[in-house]
């Protein structure tokens, strides 16, 4: 696994917008802010043409411009690490006119980012054997105060940090609005890890690997799955898959996770972690999210701990995407230490 170099003190920090950018409240606002943060910490900013951009269809601009400021940004030594401006509906888009043997003999560099953006940071690790941070987007950090999840992704970008932890309550309801862009998050809902087997105290070890279901069902069978090549490379280190989902129902869990099972994306895992469902508490015909998870993954006689804090209700475990992770959960809490080998 080929590691970026982590951002420097006074390291300059690269901003693109491959799926959604950043041209409408309350994200614009919440986007210069944490420019404005981010250089009073001392860093320097680089920003690629399209981060207020909001003419293409479901993602910034163009899939090509998008494309060419991706590729430009990834390979080009304007800046030191890249967080995308956020997530969006059609980044899978933009793939066709990616230069992915380009970028497997770039000069690695971290990319952050979650959600749609599963179809960089998934394909980086498994494509091109370069580890990517499954994180917040840009505007995230322009939040009054900062949450402790947004220290570990700045702790994970610099290196200092690649042990987190979990968090103890998390947000169902945003408080952020137009109005009230820089709103922190709004953490009321307690905690509580669900386990896929009777014990509630688990240890697992591999390489891990994911990110949002939504996405990576849209890869199974094309041209950019290599994750059966990925699995034989690391096969004896095991491999955890870190889940989550954005506009799945529960239904559309388990059909995905067939998916991607039937595709033997799942042989030689050693454990999953799943996040929260963006259509949380939501079940369907005596089906509900755990089950959904459990019917499909139970076979496989592994660790599986559900409602994890990373996805899309925040707050989120920043994940290294192709680390060796060793991660711990008992009762309601859950450590990753994330290992650079």
């Amino acid at each position: 696994m080929r590691y970026p170099k982590f951002l420097e003190e006074h390291g300059t920090i690269g901003f693109v917008a491959p799926a959604f950018g950043c041209n409408i409240e309350p994200y614009k606002s919440g986007f210069e802010h944490s420019i404005e943060k981010w250089k009073e910490m001392g860093h320097s900013v680089w920003l690629g043409p399209n981060v207020y951009e909001g003419s293409g269809i479901g993602i910034s601009n163009t899939p090509k411009a998008c494309a060419d400021e991706l590729m430009m940004a990834f390979c080009d030594d304007q800046s030191d690490v890249l967080i995308s401006c956020g997530g969006g509906e059609l980044m899978c888009e933009i793939l066709s006119h990616m230069d992915f043997e380009r970028i497997k003999n770039a000069e690695p560099k971290w990319y952050m980012g979650y959600s749609d953006n599963t179809n960089f940071t998934f394909l980086l690790t498994t494509l091109c054997n370069v580890a990517s941070i499954y994180g917040p987007c840009a505007a995230t950090f322009g939040m009054e105060p900062w949450h402790r999840a947004l220290y570990d992704a700045y702790g994970v970008l610099r290196g200092t940090n690649l042990t987190v932890h979990g968090y103890d309550k998390w947000e169902m309801e945003s408080l952020k609005s137009e109005d009230n862009p820089l709103a922190p998050y709004n953490c009321t809902n307690d905690k509580h890890l669900i386990y896929g087997q009777k014990e509630d105290r688990v240890h697992m070890e591999g390489r891990m690997i994911g990110g949002c279901l939504d996405c990576l069902s849209n890869l199974v069978g094309t041209g950019y799955d290599q994750v059966k090549l990925f699995n034989s490379l690391y096969g004896e280190d095991g491999i955890i898959w870190f889940l989550e989902c954005c506009d799945l129902n529960v239904m559309s869990i388990r059909r995905a996770l067939w998916q991607l099972d039937e595709a033997g994306w799942f042989r030689g895992a050693s454990g999953f972690i799943i996040g929260r469902p963006m259509l949380y508490d939501q079940p369907m015909f005596g089906l509900d999210q755990y089950e959904a998870v459990k019917g499909i993954l139970g076979k496989y006689n592994v660790p599986i701990v559900m409602d994890c804090d990373f996805g899309h209700l925040p707050p989120s475990m920043p994940l290294i995407c192709g680390s060796y992770a060793v991660i711990d959960a008992i009762g309601d809490e859950i450590t990753v230490d994330m290992k650079i080998i």
